[in-house]
């Protein structure tokens, strides 16, 4: 007779994990502003609400999930270090939470990666390892770095204290203006989503929860519509920081059972967001970060008479590229 080893269940974050994240964050992470915008609001009919994680610590939002998930690790395991596998601003939250506790960190990256995000990268102390995105596993690379150094891997999704730490920006914004009837935040691996699911279902009992992914790489609009995780290849986008091809197994159990929709917008439709922050709100929004923006203002998502709280996600993206996508 043969006996079958049962994998432990996949530990699934509540919304007390997201208070706890809170409590190991504040005073560290920043407390973003939450912009508003009347010419966004005459051009949609509603009243937008837009959280400004462009302008948290490392540029992006994981600078929250990063520490929480690195101040979780209980103090020997924390003195192994930690390897964590980004396009970009993962990377750059891990290298600086890192470096704030005074943990080792090793990044792998892939190599067409924004130079900005691997030179801070580099730049807050982490080692860096380079992998083809299109013909290499990502993950099978960090889990060997961290099995030969006995470092904890720290995925950029698929993490409960990851996820309950991207939670508290929605916390933050709900906190702040009260009641929403829609929370929309950009999709990729599914991290901000999950979290931000988790807060607002706690906070705002009838809030509509839509995600948004890039139009080139719907794996998650199409998960969620088959009831199962589907995989697709690795998009080609200018959303770099949402090429992922499938969700995390973590955050689909809570979209599955918290989100309502999964809308996706073109790169032409990012381009034009990132013009309308530049020019009527004076702040730089990578292609990523205007994943929830361009749904709302483009009218994928009819939002008219509603408050709505929008997650703008990040802000790092080589103002080369920047220039010249607002160029062409």
């Amino acid at each position: 007779m043969t006996s079958t080893v049962l994998e432990p269940p996949l530990r699934i974050p509540t919304f007390a994990d997201v208070e706890a994240a809170r409590t190991r964050i504040e005073g560290i992470a920043h407390r973003t502003p939450v912009l508003t915008s009347r010419t966004a609001d005459g051009r949609t009919g509603a009243s937008l609400f837009f959280k400004a994680e462009n302008l948290q610590r490392v540029g992006a939002f994981k600078f929250r999930g990063a520490y929480n998930a690195i101040a979780a690790l209980a103090p020997d395991v924390r003195k192994n270090g930690v390897v964590a596998f980004s396009s970009g601003n993962h990377a750059q939250a891990i290298a600086y939470a890192a470096s704030l506790q005074q943990v080792p960190a090793t990044i792998v990256m892939p190599n067409d990666a924004p130079t900005p995000k691997v030179n801070a990268t580099i730049g807050y102390g982490a080692e860096v390892v380079f992998y083809d995105r299109y013909s290499e596993d990502r993950e099978a690379i960090g889990r060997r770095l961290a099995s030969e150094s006995g470092a904890t891997l720290v995925p950029p999704y698929d993490h409960p204290d990851v996820i309950a730490g991207q939670g508290t920006a929605t916390l933050e914004l709900i906190e702040e203006i009260g009641e929403i009837d829609i929370l929309v935040t950009p999709l990729g691996g599914g991290g901000l989503l999950a979290g931000s699911a988790l807060a607002a279902r706690a906070l705002a009992s009838g809030v509509r929860i839509i995600g948004v992914e890039p139009e080139a790489g719907n794996d998650g609009q199409q998960s969620l519509r088959k009831g199962e995780i589907v995989s697709i290849p690795v998009p080609k986008s200018i959303a770099d920081g949402a090429l992922t091809p499938s969700i995390g197994h973590r955050n689909f159990s809570i979209l599955k059972a918290m989100v309502d929709d999964i809308a996706t917008a073109s790169d032409a439709e990012l381009v034009e967001t990132m013009r309308f922050f530049a020019e009527r709100m004076k702040i730089i929004v990578e292609p990523t970060g205007c994943l929830a923006a361009a749904a709302v203002l483009h009218g994928t998502i009819d939002c008219a008479g509603k408050r709505v709280g929008i997650l703008l996600s990040g802000g790092n993206v080589d103002l080369k590229t920047f220039n010249a996508l607002l160029a062409g």
